[in-house]
């Protein structure tokens, strides 16, 4: 079996060990165990992480930093992703055909209603909602 490798680790200076290595020492604990307990994940994914099957994902590094304290850019310069700019799908983020139509019809039928809504509530008398 080939081993799969994630896009970030084709940058020579990627090195999540060294990371992780890092919160051991400041969190003071023993082992990778300890450490998958103390960012609540299951152990298999620091072990992922180790072996470059899995790249640390933006809810880790988040996790990493409210257990620490340290800066996102911090922990990332310590494992060395040096990029400054993240690519997304262009499909990321939009709304699907169907829900844009749907979002549109929505509009349109609020915007129909909006006119007999302010015939039907115009007051009778000039006195409003005020106690005189």
């Amino acid at each position: 079996m080939a081993q799969q490798h994630h896009a970030l680790s084709s940058q020579e200076s990627y090195n999540p060990n060294h990371l992780l290595d890092i919160l051991l020492g400041k969190m003071q604990l023993k082992n990778d165990a300890a450490l998958s307990r103390m960012l609540e994940v299951a152990p298999p994914v620091i072990s992922k992480i180790r072996h470059h099957r899995l790249p640390v994902g933006a809810s880790l590094l988040i996790r990493m930093h409210e257990v620490t304290g340290m800066s996102i850019r911090d922990l990332r310069d310590l494992m060395g992703d040096r990029r400054t700019k993240y690519r997304l799908s262009d499909a990321q983020g939009r709304p699907k055909p169907e829900e844009k139509a749907a979002q549109a019809a929505a509009a349109a039928a609020a915007q129909q209603q909006q006119p007999q809504q302010n015939n039907e509530t115009t007051p009778s008398s000039s006195s409003g909602n005020y106690a005189h």
